[in-house]
């Protein structure tokens, strides 16, 4: 792949984009107020990244990396019919309202979310992690070190695609199954951040556990541990 486009650029989206550019991939970022407002990211990215519209995004991208909140993704752009799409959302009801049919679990937000996007190969990935050590366990093909990342996906050409992406940032995948068990990496499941996490000292204050959070390199998570993890996982 030579681009990847990104709508949503905070924290995951963010992290995945200074992530494909250290990989020497070209991104295309955008989020809901506007190019301009990403004139600092792209500044500190450098020459493979410019700022654009979501559908501008949805358009140059090879893969198309959505990191928005769930509740925005009736808002997508239509150009994302027939690309592969990287779902990294989570379903958070006290941010998004709560969604009758994700309570009940009788979709996933990744079913609901390719739903939506009538055409599009919807692939789950990055959603099990948080930003910071999505950035600091990102490891070279081979290292002893590497952790992997669960993705779920109904296409297999589109897993296949996404399983390169996450190679060439740094990360093993695990392949869980089509959309429909992608609950297993949710918020609340046994895979979902904690693991890559390192113990926190005892006896911090929260502006210190905050510091320690930020400055933590985490833990490494290997492929055969995410199985297990994935495994163990159970419906709320």
């Amino acid at each position: 792949m030579t681009t990847l486009g990104l709508i949503g650029a905070g924290n995951i989206g963010g992290t995945v984009a200074r992530l494909a550019v250290a990989a020497g991939i070209d991104v295309v970022v955008a989020n809901s107020r506007g190019p301009e407002t990403l004139a600092g990211l792209v500044g500190e990215l450098g020459k493979r990244a410019s700022a654009g519209t979501a559908a501008e995004a949805a358009q140059a991208g090879d893969l198309i990396v959505v990191s928005v909140p769930l509740h925005a993704c009736g808002q997508l752009p239509a150009a994302l019919a027939g690309r592969t799409v990287i779902d990294t959302c989570n379903y958070y009801p006290d941010r998004d309202g709560h969604i009758a049919e994700l309570d009940s679990g009788a979709v996933t937000s990744s079913e609901r979310l390719a739903r939506l996007l009538p055409g599009a190969s919807v692939v789950k990935a990055f959603n099990n992690i948080d930003f910071v050590h999505l950035g600091t366990l990102a490891r070279p093909f081979g290292a002893p070190d590497r952790s992997a990342l669960p993705v779920a996906a109904d296409d297999p050409r589109a897993r296949d695609r996404v399983t390169a992406l996450l190679d060439a940032l740094g990360y093993d995948a695990v392949d869980i199954g089509p959309l429909a068990e992608s609950w297993r990496s949710q918020p609340g499941t046994p895979v979902y951040v904690q693991p890559y996490m390192s113990p926190a000292p005892d006896g911090m204050t929260q502006q210190e556990r905050g510091a320690w959070f930020m400055s933590s390199p985490g833990t490494p998570v290997p492929a055969a541990e995410v199985r297990q993890l994935v495994h163990a996982a159970v419906p709320v």
